[in-house]
């Protein structure tokens, strides 16, 4: 049986996601679009073959429901979306620090929902997407959430609990790295090196690093280990960042960025 796929609030994330699909093989005929701007809609349909409609047609029409839209207007969109949306549907929220009990609340009993926290790699079929059932959702559930965010990416199963924690890791995670390189390039330029220069040298050593991660199976601290030489420049460069309190100021930016994510679940905008 065909599965018709609605990508509701279809920003960056939700057309990486579309574009994605469509790689991996699904139809575009099967793939349905939402966006508050008719120009966006035209845009996507131009460019993907996708079907736009309204969140309503997509609650009536979708198997599947993929929520995007930022999580304070996550509300609004299901005050829309409940009088339409059978209790058959999966609805996939990819909102940050929303739990699915504020779906079910608001949705028909026994609505099965899905928690994913994706991040913008996904742009680049690189994402890290972690994937949490609702109290409603089955294995089957989890599984059709896993085949559309793969297209994308790698995907992960965690206790709902963990969502908070996986946001500030790996959904705030690239923005990190950004800020490092960012700062790396600056120090380049004032080690006397061009811009454009410094840039490449910083991201290439970042893929080389990710990749020896990745691909080597050892511990980090090991890796850094055979960089270190004794009394050469690495340790010495760790030495001030130790002395600058940057271990500590990681530890403290991402229990910030779990914090958030909770004050989010809460209702807190500001």
């Amino acid at each position: 049986m065909t599965q018709k796929v609605a990508v509701l609030g279809t920003g960056k994330i939700g057309e990486a996601l579309l574009s994605g699909m469509i790689r991996a093989g699904w139809a575009p005929t099967d793939l349905l679009v939402t966006a508050r701007r008719q120009e966006r809609a035209d845009d996507l349909r131009t460019r993907y073959g996708v079907t736009p409609v309204s969140n309503q047609e997509a609650a009536k029409t979708a198997d599947t429901l993929i929520l995007t839209v930022k999580p304070q207007d996550m509300g609004t969109l299901l005050d829309e979306l409940a009088p339409h949306v059978p209790a058959d549907r999966l609805i996939i929220s990819g909102a940050a620090g929303i739990p699915t009990a504020f779906f079910e609340d608001r949705l028909a009993t026994g609505t099965p929902v899905v928690r994913v926290m994706t991040n913008t790699p996904a742009l680049v079929d690189e994402a890290m997407s972690v994937i949490s059932a609702g109290s409603h959702a089955t294995a089957d559930h989890l599984a059709h959430a896993e085949e559309i965010f793969g297209a994308v990416g790698k995907t992960l199963r965690v206790p709902e609990s963990q969502q908070d924690a996986c946001t500030a890791l790996s959904g705030s995670g690239p923005a990190y790295f950004f800020y490092l390189v960012e700062a790396m390039t600056d120090a380049g330029i004032l080690l006397g090196l061009p811009r454009d220069k410094a840039h490449d040298l910083i991201v290439q050593s970042a893929i080389g690093a990710a990749t020896m991660l990745r691909d080597s199976g050892e511990h980090p601290v090991k890796l850094r280990e055979n960089v270190t030489s004794p009394a050469g420049t690495t340790i010495n460069a760790i030495r001030e960042l130790e002395n600058h309190g940057v271990r500590a100021a990681l530890i403290a930016a991402l229990e910030a960025a779990r914090d958030r994510s909770r004050e989010l679940a809460s209702g807190t905008k500001d």
